[in-house]
């Protein structure tokens, strides 16, 4: 897949501003539960990615089976769509810490034309539409174990 990479740019850094009009975009959006996420996780239906900062992993652990790609490292973008390719025709869902990021992610590729991601909004730590990964009882594991499983051309 060939990435604008301006256009993309764009949108991405537009993300501050689009956060505030998430929550009626929300309802528009291709969101899956926690538990939905699970169980697709656990037939390879879909590929996982969280999103969140190494603090974040650290702090909380990470979804059993999530590879990491923090926003807030260099060469998202480019590490997002690396994550797209490698999950061939299943979707990405993305994670966070409550679903703000996410949806943010979300709305800018949408807005860009992107299709194959799905949001997972109740984050790790819950959300107004779920408990969250954590709070479900779902499997976590260290970011060291993450990160062992996430793909070199990822990290």
């Amino acid at each position: 897949m060939k990435i604008d990479r301006r256009r993309l740019c764009a949108v991405l850094a537009s993300l501050p501003l689009q956060a505030a009009s998430s929550a009626a975009w929300a309802q528009a959006a291709h969101i899956w539960s926690v538990r939905q996420t699970y169980r697709a996780l656990l037939d390879d239906s879909v590929r996982l990615l969280d999103i969140r900062s190494r603090d974040e992993w650290r702090d909380t652990g990470v979804a059993r089976g999530a590879w990491l790609v923090s926003m807030h490292e260099r060469r998202f973008a480019e590490r997002l769509f690396a994550a797209r390719d490698l999950a061939g025709d299943r979707p990405v869902a993305l994670i966070c810490a409550v679903g703000g990021r996410t949806g943010s992610v979300m709305q800018a590729l949408r807005q860009a034309g992107y299709t194959g991601f799905v949001d997972v909004s109740e984050g790790m730590l819950g959300s107004p539409v779920g408990r969250g990964w954590i709070a479900e009882g779902l499997p976590v594991v260290t970011i060291d174990e993450a990160l062992a499983g996430t793909p070199q051309s990822l990290l």
